[in-house]
This record gives C-alpha cells, sequence and structure tokens, in this order.
C-alpha cells in the first residue's frame, strides 16, 4: 500500500538533473509534503534514453472511462496481478512510468490512535517508483493524464507496520522498466521486487500528516531528537 508520499527537494534545477530530465519540465514543481490520492504530481518516462517529467493526476483512469470516480480506487497496482487485471493490462505493457519521491507514509497502532511513520531513503536521497500512466478524456478532446503506483510484498523493514510497500527501482532497473522496447512480463516482473531493508529508515511523522489539507515542513517535525530513527522489529 501506498496512500501518501512526499517529494521535498527545495531546489528545481537540482531535482531536474537527479532524474535527468529538462528543468522547464518542472516548472510547476514545488515541494511537497503530504501528496494524496487524485492530487496533481508528476511522471518520468523514458524515449530512446532521453527522460521527459509530465504532469500527471494520483489515480489511474483508463482512456475507455467516461468519469474520474474510480480514480481514488486506483492509486496502486499489485505486482502480482498487473497482467490480469483490465485496469492495468495494457498499461504495464506500454506505458510504465517511474514516480518521483523522497519517502512515503505508513501508520501504526490502532485506528484511534495511528501514528504517521514517514519511510524514506536512508542516504537522503530520492526514490523512483514503478507506476504506469493512463490519459482519459474529461471532456471531447480535453486529455487528462493519470498514474497508479506499483506495489509488493513488504521487505522485513516495513512489513510490521504494513504487508505491502511501494516498488522502489534503483537507476538501472528504472531505465529497464521504462525501456518501451521491453514487452515481456516476465523480464519486467523481475524488476518489482521489495527494496533491500538497509536503503530505507523509518522516522515518526506528525499527526497533521493525516489530514490531507495540511501539507507543510511541519508535517516531518515531530519534535525529537534529530536523526532518530526507528527499526521496527
Amino acid at each position: 500500500m501506498c496512500g501518501r508520499f512526499t517529494l521535498t527537494r527545495q531546489n528545481r534545477r537540482e531535482l531536474a538533473q537527479l532524474l535527468g530530465v529538462d528543468e522547464d519540465d518542472l516548472r510547476d514543481y514545488r515541494p511537497r509534503y503530504n501528496i494524496a490520492p487524485t492530487d496533481q504530481h508528476f511522471i518520468v518516462t523514458s524515449k530512446y534514453e532521453r527522460r521527459t517529467a509530465r504532469a500527471a493526476s494520483w489515480g489511474l483512469v483508463n482512456s475507455w472511462a467516461t468519469d474520474n470516480s474510480r480514480a481514488s480506487q486506483c492509486i496502486n497496482a499489485k505486482a502480482e496481478t498487473l497482467e490480469q487485471r483490465r485496469a492495468f493490462r495494457e498499461a504495464f505493457l506500454q506505458r510504465r512510468c517511474v514516480i518521483p519521491a523522497d519517502g512515503f507514509y505508513e501508520w501504526r497502532g490502532p485506528k484511534t490512535q495511528c501514528e504517521p511513520m514517514w519511510i524514506h531513503p536512508a542516504d537522503g536521497g530520492i526514490v523512483l517508483f514503478a507506476g504506469l500512466y493512463e490519459s482519459w478524456q474529461a471532456k471531447p478532446g480535453e486529455w487528462q493524464r493519470t498514474f497508479t503506483i506499483i506495489t509488493t510484498k513488504a521487505n522485513g523493514l516495513i512489513a510490521p507496520i504494513h504487508d505491502r510497500m511501494p516498488v522502489v527501482l534503483d537507476e538501472r532497473a528504472a531505465e529497464d522498466w521504462m525501456n518501451a522496447n521491453e514487452t515481456e512480463p516476465r523480464n519486467l516482473k523481475t524488476l518489482l521486487t521489495p527494496a533491500t531493508e538497509e536503503k530505507l529508515v523509518i522516522t515518526p511523522a506528525s499527526p497533521l500528516v493525516n489530514s490531507v489539507k495540511n501539507d507543510g515542513p511541519e508535517l516531518l517535525d515531530v519534535q525529537i531528537a534529530p536523526g532518530r530513527q526507528l527499526r521496527l522489529i
């Protein structure tokens, strides 16, 4: 499961360089601390080894859809069943992308006392979630791009909180995933594995994360000792 995520980089030029895209692709970029379903974000695709960042909303809507009422139900796609689900099958073979982030949230504890946890790279870098994208016509001739984040079984770090996690790709795997010439499902699915435990750490986040209306740096300020990180066992 991945229901909220972050991309908090302040410097647009630096982010463009990290992603290998033109800075102009990110002209509307702003740091985000609480990206939620149906929000606008962006995806990265690759063609002839040239990467492009394009705006897209989170929650995949198929081209044949007459409305986006199911978008919030298609924010995630299970890696194990991509080729079996009609909603994802065609995009899996033809429209693969990565979604830049620098962390995602999960919650632990009972529903009445859920504690948000921020899961992010141990080295403070960015991550590339494996994704799929589609476009649909909100009005005749008015196409809107959407995406979904692919999930896989949780690694040992995240399993105590949730049994699923987004697929995190390294640079080589990301390029292989976005390669439009690759259409063999077996080859593609070998990329959709859990990230190794040492790549990620878990840090408590502020309860302000619980409301999608909140979206600022205070969401990652929980008044704990600087650098405190958790390993849940």
